[in-house]
């Protein structure tokens, strides 16, 4: 913690001003020409020489006396002796303090006009422009990253990597250069591929955007050849990586997901929902590398080289050793490039004997990043990093030294720090999470005071692992085990948090929430400077979180009593939940993602799943079956996909496979009881000599129409799961006949390729339109909705009420909107 000295006081502040002001410069003048920038450097420099060379010709100015009054009291000439003149320029440290902030922001604006230079001219930025074809030659400078968008009919895994161009064929010329650029490309080929290979590529140039420092971006045709293999150093490292995630086979998956993230930020096995819970609950740092695992690595250094009795100058460099070693294992990301600068001048700093100071070695950090790293200034997570350095250097030990003259005596000090350090580091990033997100995490830090005492053990038992692993596999599996269970309890702590009322609270995102945040900030210290209002404020602040905690769930219970179906909110997907009493329920599809739905059965409380009905495989029907899976038996999957056999369907029942689930296809007719719901298979017909699947119009048609089509009823009313079922589809069943019903699950999400005369027979009282808000394909049709209303249905929508269940009232059916969208993005198809 750092220290509050005054003496310390000169040594770090004065490198605050000139480190915001390069963070603000480049922040700027990123993304734009050149000239610009120089411009700006230039003024800079005239501003600065002005200052610095002006009081040194100014016109000498006639004394003031020195006047007494009566009690001899001097005035105005009384900071000046007798004949001496009164400077009209700033004082001495004044000047200093602007000269410095006009340089670092001539070095930062001369730094980013020579990027966009160097970027923005040249044969790359020139073939870019003009959208040409070529064969490049790149190095990679990073792990290529898997981009998943969910939805769809089939997976659209993108492949993004950085690299540097170091030669290009083009138009009958070869041409060597170095310049950064970005990769999109697709297919497994990439897939374990490290920093420093150097591989082959065949694609189209075009123009990076705005404000990125890469002279274009390059989309792959076709897989890369690989000329060259990594680096000795990026060998060693990716090894230690792998032996890390091998050695984490034996955990849980959840587990075995979060101990690569937590030690060295491999968020690769990540389980969605452990991330969406961590983000709620306000731990979602824990994945990103930063300060407090090179600080574990760095110690872990010193304190070997004390035990072999290394002087202070050898220990200092071995602890700097360590932690770039760490940094190429955990790859330089903006939040490890920024703790690892942080790191190496403390380790200068204790190596010369000079006292450190966090708030000097932070503003140093950001000064150094912003002159050789300037794109960082406009990443979000190089915000959050400085942000919540700066809160615990600053805010934490005032906090820590006035909450511990708060508690009984003889408390230890470790116990007031425990809770100052994640207050003050919130504190500092929440306004960042407000422009980022508008949303302020309420239980942010009594999650991370719960969490905080397993991280610890869980990086360093998780980092003796990667470094046993490559030797000897069973050694670490036995290592790993306790490491799994600091893991699982950060997870239990997540998951706990961001089930709790309000976890997150909704704020105006942007700049007006920022400025809305600083009032009422303002507004909070007024209330608490005073014990009077203190009292009143806090005893508010207990009522409102009573309120929301007990009265909430009261007041608005979710899902409502007796529920018999609910259409779960999971964007632009399918997933209904049929309920089979008590913790067991039918789930007819997944939905497009896994957090979403597993969202949904965790808010029904839904542990069993006696039958999963996947109607076909598209994505956004299929893609969150993980979510369904996570932490709930299944007992067997009805399918679509054997009618009608694609690459999706295939890779759907080796997971099915995998998890040890029947997979059944059954003929129309076919029935089961669960709980109060009786269901039927009315589509389609898998036997031999059925007639054969209508393909349609669309690509994606055939599958659509072969999707399974279920009837419920129950005591009091029915319904009909059509899945994706277009025209052909519907006009078949027609002909084989359909019963009206009180509810439909209206076909495809509302498309326009429906059969007016099929909605007709239906009649449905209440019509469920699974969708995502704005999505791309026009989901619903004007036409859909027009014909429902035509039959008097009422029309209910997941973009706009959220979750939709369907309850008993009276002696029919109802549906109870739950009025809060789950989804606020659109998920594909």
């Amino acid at each position: 913690m750092a220290d509050d000295a005054p003496g310390r006081r000169g040594y770090a502040y004065p490198l605050v001003a000139p480190a915001l002001a390069a963070w603000a410069t480049a922040f700027v003048l990123v993304g734009l020409p050149a000239p610009v920038a120089w411009a700006v450097a230039a003024v800079a420099v005239i501003a600065a020489a002005g200052l610095a060379l002006a009081p040194r010709f100014r016109r000498r100015a006639p004394a003031l006396p020195i006047t007494q009054g009566r009690a001899g009291a001097r005035r105005p000439g009384r900071r000046h002796g007798v004949g001496e003149r009164r400077s009209p320029w700033p004082p001495r440290g004044w000047r200093r303090a602007g000269i410095g902030v006009l340089g670092s922001t001539a070095a930062v604006a001369t730094g980013v006009g020579c990027w966009a230079y160097l970027v923005g001219t040249g044969p790359v930025a020139e073939l870019a422009e003009e959208r040409a074809v070529v064969t490049a030659e790149v190095v990679l400078t990073d792990d290529p990253r898997v981009v998943t968008r969910r939805g769809g009919a089939m997976p659209r895994d993108r492949v993004v990597a950085d690299g540097r161009v170091e030669l290009i064929e083009a138009r009958g010329r070869r041409i060597r250069l170095r310049a950064p650029v970005l990769m999109l490309a697709n297919g497994p080929q990439w897939q374990g591929l490290l920093p420093s290979v150097r591989v082959r590529v065949r694609g189209r140039l075009a123009p990076a955007d705005d404000g990125d420092l890469r002279a274009a971006v390059l989309l792959v045709r076709g897989p890369p050849t690989v000329l060259e293999g990594p680096s000795a150093v990026q060998r060693v490292a990716g090894h230690v990586r792998q032996g890390l995630r091998d050695a984490a086979d034996v955990l849980p998956p959840d587990q075995r997901g979060l101990l690569p993230a937590l030690v060295v930020g491999d968020v690769s096995r990540m389980d969605p929902q452990v991330r969406n819970d961590l983000n709620a609950a306000g731990l979602g740092h824990l994945t990103a590398v930063s300060g407090t695992n090179l600080a574990i690595v760095g110690g872990a250094a010193l304190v070997l080289a004390r035990a072999v009795g290394a002087p202070l100058p050898v220990r200092a460099a071995a602890a700097a050793a360590a932690m770039v070693a760490f940094a190429v294992v955990a790859r330089p990301s903006p939040s490890v490039l920024r703790a690892l600068l942080m790191g190496l001048i403390g380790a200068v700093a204790l190596g010369t004997g000079r006292a450190r100071d966090g708030v000097a070695a932070l503003a140093a950090t950001v000064l150094l990043l912003m002159l050789f790293e300037p794109s960082l200034a406009r990443s979000y997570g190089f915000a959050l990093s400085v942000s919540a350095t700066a809160g615990i250097l600053v805010l934490a030990p005032r906090w820590r030294d006035r909450l511990a003259a708060r508690l009984p005596p003889r408390t230890p000090i470790w116990v007031a720090e425990a809770v100052a350090v994640p207050a003050a580091a919130q504190a500092a990033v929440t306004p960042v999470l407000v422009l980022i997100s508008g949303r302020i995490e309420i239980v942010a830090v009594p999650a991370n005071l719960i969490a905080g005492p397993a991280v610890a053990p869980a990086t360093v038992l998780g980092f003796v692992t990667a470094l046993v692993a490559p030797f000897s596999l069973d050694a670490a599996q036995w290592i790993v085990r306790p490491a799994g269970l600091a893991v699982g309890w950060i997870i239990l702590v997540a998951e706990q948090a961001a089930a709790l009322p309000l976890a997150v609270l909704p704020w105006v995102g942007g700049v007006p929430g920022l400025v809305l945040l600083c009032l009422a900030a303002v507004a909070v210290f007024l209330l608490l400077r005073r014990a009077g209002t203190r009292r009143i404020a806090l005893a508010v602040a207990a009522g409102v979180t009573v309120a929301a905690v007990v009265a909430t769930p009261v007041a608005a219970p979710w899902p409502p009593p007796g529920w018999l179906m609910v259409a779960c909110d999971v964007g632009q997907g399918d997933a209904l939940v049929v309920s089979a009493g008590g913790d067991r329920a039918v789930v007819v599809d997944a939905g497009p993602d896994p957090v979403l739905v597993d969202a949904c059965l965790r808010d029904l409380g839904v542990r069993r799943v006696p039958l999963l009905v996947l109607t076909h495989p598209h994505l956004d029907h299929v893609g969150g079956l993980e979510g369904v899976l996570r932490r709930r038996a299944v007992g067997a999957a009805l399918v679509g996909h054997a009618h009608m056999p694609t690459p999706e369907g295939a890779r759907l029942s080796a997971r099915l496979r995998e998890r040890r689930i029947p997979e059944w296809t059954v003929p129309p007719g076919t029935h089961w009881r669960f709980g109060p719901a009786e269901i039927t298979v009315l589509a389609p017909d898998p036997r031999p000599g059925a007639a054969p699947i209508p393909e349609g119009a669309g690509g994606g048609s055939a599958v659509n129409n072969a999707s399974v089509v279920l009837h419920l009823r129950w005591s009091v009313g029915s319904a009909l799961l059509s899945g994706d079922v277009e025209t052909e589809a519907q006009a078949a069943l027609l002909r084989r006949g359909v019963p009206p019903v009180d509810v439909l699950k209206v076909p495809h999400h509302g498309s326009g390729r429906g059969d007016p005369a099929f909605l007709a027979a239906i009649r449905p009282r209440a019509a469920l339109i699974s969708v995502g808000a704005d999505n791309d394909y026009g989901h619903p049709a004007p036409q859909t909705i027009a014909r429902l209303g035509a039959l008097s249905a009422r029309v209910y929508r997941t973009d706009r009420q959220g979750d939709l269940a369907v309850v008993v009232q009276g002696d029919g059916l109802a549906v109870v909107p739950r009025g809060e969208p789950r989804s606020g993005r659109v998920r594909g198809r």
